[in-house]
């Protein structure tokens, strides 16, 4: 999934955080410094987000941001106006240079991979990935997906056995991607509790603006010593493939910002999706009955809860390379455009509300066009398995504390939760 991955008004506040850290200042002071039409997108209350946002879809869904640093910017709030700018790939470049400079953030800050790449580096890279996440090639993963689901389950019902309440984010959100990760890599087993750690860290840092870039440069180390493993015994995952088929046309720092990137973009988008999901499910007794009992649900239930939930509420950020015109409005060479994949999905008719029944157009969760996300169906394929399995072991479960009381993450890129106590009875 497209995940939270170093989007622009983030790169730029932890930058800007590390430097006031060091001199006493504080996130809230950081946060004052940046428009409120620029935090709009990244706000919710509960699961939806603000009305605002929705109000300034309706009035102007292409709107100018006067962003600090001498940045100008627009934010893109309708839905066939994000369309428009995600699938106009050669009028937008997304490529990491174009942030080098800006302040103060630095070349050797680049975490490679996909998301911050432009043709015809974007286009060798994707191509060196896609016969990994064909449907073919990921059905093989099916089972090992439906394995560690399964062992979470079981570590959740000791848990629950031992302290009564659940945290669903950390025995079940969490480790169900992580390990599905470790699988598709090929991440060795002697090695997937480093691995783990880094995942919950690289989770917990990126949720926030209390995140430092400094995460990035940890993961890439970490992920380049498994890569020189890899050059040395290459094994059955993605990466050894990758080395066994491409070699040295490769590198090793492309090897390793692959890997960073389907970390990041597809460990955290998936745990907010396992555990934000659970909670719809906790309220829509319809819908829990269907995917407890009707395989034939669950498919359209993951797909509405995409939509509804939009857990990546603004994609990469997008620099014009031309001139172009998007829903009526002049955007100038260089300018950043900023997409809210949240509000533009709720864009429509009805679409505040979750309906698993409706014949809905495609969503943009996972993004469109050139830069749409390659892990998507590895996505879905785990919520697909884990929803019915969590309700099928605990048919029971309910929420240990109001929906209310929930602690939800604040001005995020990736919307998330804090922690989700669940009795599973």
């Amino acid at each position: 999934m497209g995940g939270v991955r170093g989007r622009i008004i983030g790169l730029l506040a932890r930058r800007r955080l590390g430097r006031r850290r060091a001199g006493g200042g504080s996130p809230d002071a950081l946060l004052s410094m940046l428009p409120g039409s620029a935090l709009v997108p990244l706000q919710r209350i509960g699961l939806d987000p603000v009305e605002a946002l929705g109000a300034l879809r309706e009035d102007e869904p292409v709107s100018q941001l006067k962003l600090p640093f001498g940045l100008r910017a627009w934010l893109v709030t309708g839905y066939e106006e994000s369309k428009a700018v995600l699938g106009a790939g050669s009028a937008f470049s997304n490529d990491f240079t174009n942030l080098v400079g800006t302040v103060g953030i630095t070349a050797d800050q680049n975490p490679g991979g996909l998301g911050f790449t432009d043709p015809p580096a974007h286009t060798r890279l994707r191509r060196m990935l896609t016969p990994e996440f064909t449907g073919h090639r990921l059905r093989r993963l099916g089972p090992r997906i439906e394995a560690i689901v399964a062992g979470q389950l079981d570590e959740m019902a000791g848990i629950a056995e031992s302290d009564g309440v659940v945290d669903i984010l950390q025995s079940f959100a969490l480790p169900i991607p992580s390990l599905t990760i470790c699988e598709l890599l090929g991440v060795p087993y002697s090695d997937r509790a480093d691995f783990q750690r880094l995942s919950t860290t690289r989770f917990d840092l990126l949720g926030g603006v209390t995140g430092t870039i400094g995460a990035i440069s940890e993961s890439m180390e970490y992920l380049l010593g498994i890569v020189e493993k890899q050059r040395v015994a290459p094994g059955d995952g993605l990466l050894g493939m990758l080395v066994r088929e491409h070699g040295d046309d490769i590198s090793d720092h492309e090897l390793a910002g692959l890997a960073d990137g389907l970390l990041t973009g597809g460990l955290e988008t998936t745990a907010s999706m396992l555990a934000l999901g659970t909670i719809v499910l906790l309220q829509q007794q319809e819908s829990r009955i269907a995917v407890r009992d009707d395989d034939s649900a669950i498919e359209p239930f993951v797909d509405e809860l995409l939509r509804y939930l939009t857990v990546v509420q603004v994609a990469f950020p997008r620099f014009a390379k031309e001139e172009i015109q998007i829903g009526g409005r002049t955007i100038a060479k260089g300018d950043i455009v900023l997409c809210s994949l949240s509000g533009a999905n709720r864009d429509g008719h009805g679409l505040d509300r979750f309906d698993p029944t409706r014949d809905a157009r495609p969503h943009l969760a996972f993004g469109y066009g050139l830069h749409r996300c390659i892990g998507a169906e590895l996505a879905r394929m785990e919520l697909r398995a884990a929803y019915p399995a969590l309700l099928r072991r605990f048919p029971d479960i309910t929420l240990a504390k109001d929906p209310g009381d929930l602690s939800f993450r604040k001005l995020s890129f990736v919307f998330g939760v804090d922690a989700l106590p669940v009795t599973l009875h």
